[in-house]
């Protein structure tokens, strides 16, 4: 009996310091930056601009913005939670096919960006980024994506304005249900500080929303999407399933491309 309570609060000790590692370290379990030089330039293989925010707390905030010689509007891009904008050739090349500028945005620590990572700093940074936009589009011009943790970004900047459309790729319920599926052993809800409740922000979010998720998706299942969607109110919504897709290369399946020309066309 005596070993049996040591082995028990041993087991507590352990439990507890993991609990504790978890919650000191979140940051690192959500974000994987990647970093570039300042001096680095960007090439796009298009006309573009590279340009600087500079927040309340003195972050700056690096994006660059794809140019186009007349556009039918401007595609904010919220990337995943790993990267940076070098990676999103393949994104802005899309956008520009089908006729948008596109702005396509850093995090705080991501690529050239500084400053202190918060959910309330990324949802203010958001908007500088949206204001930036509006100052050359009209709202109804304005078009939200977001790619896997920047759905998170992007849903609650739909919910604060008025865009055209709202576009998500791979995205989640809320991170606390994301958070709660990928370590079901401990109590997300008590040490998240990265909550990103797009469930809730869903709700307040006017203009039609768009989801795209593959079915064999590893990384945020695809379960979340269909949550997501049903927790959408109305009918200007749509959600297109990829059968054989996972988390990432969803722009070479047939249903993301046609779902795609059906959006920006």
């Amino acid at each position: 009996m005596r070993r049996l309570k040591k082995w028990v609060v041993a087991l507590i000790i352990v439990y507890v310091l993991i609990a504790f590692l978890a919650y000191t370290y979140q940051e690192r379990l959500v974000f994987f930056p990647s970093k570039m030089p300042l001096n680095h330039t960007y090439d796009f293989c298009q006309d573009f601009e590279e340009f600087n925010l500079t927040t309340d707390d003195g972050a700056k905030l690096n994006a660059v913005h794809i140019k186009q010689d007349s556009s039918k509007g401007i595609i904010l891009y919220f990337h995943g939670n790993s990267g940076n904008i070098s990676h999103l050739i393949h994104v802005a090349n899309l956008f520009s096919e089908k006729g948008y500028e596109s702005i396509l945005v850093d995090y705080r620590t991501y690529g050239k960006s500084t400053g202190k990572v918060s959910e309330q700093a990324l949802y203010d940074d958001a908007q500088l980024f949206y204001n930036y936009a509006k100052e050359r589009y009209s709202e109804n011009e304005i078009i939200l994506y977001g790619r896997s943790f920047g759905t998170g970004i992007a849903t609650w900047l739909a919910s604060e304005n008025n865009p055209e459309k709202l576009v998500l790729e791979s995205p989640f319920y809320s991170a606390v249900a994301l958070g709660k599926h990928r370590f079901p052993f401990l109590p997300i809800d008590w040490l998240s500080n990265f909550r990103f409740p797009s469930n809730e922000y869903v709700k307040q979010v006017q203009c039609p929303i768009y989801i795209f998720h593959g079915k064999e998706d590893s990384v945020i299942p695809y379960e979340s999407a269909e949550k997501l969607y049903e927790a959408i109110p109305g009918n200007k919504k749509e959600l297109f399933t990829i059968s054989k897709a996972g988390h990432n290369y969803l722009q070479d399946f047939k249903v993301f491309k046609e779902g795609m020309n059906s959006i920006l066309n």
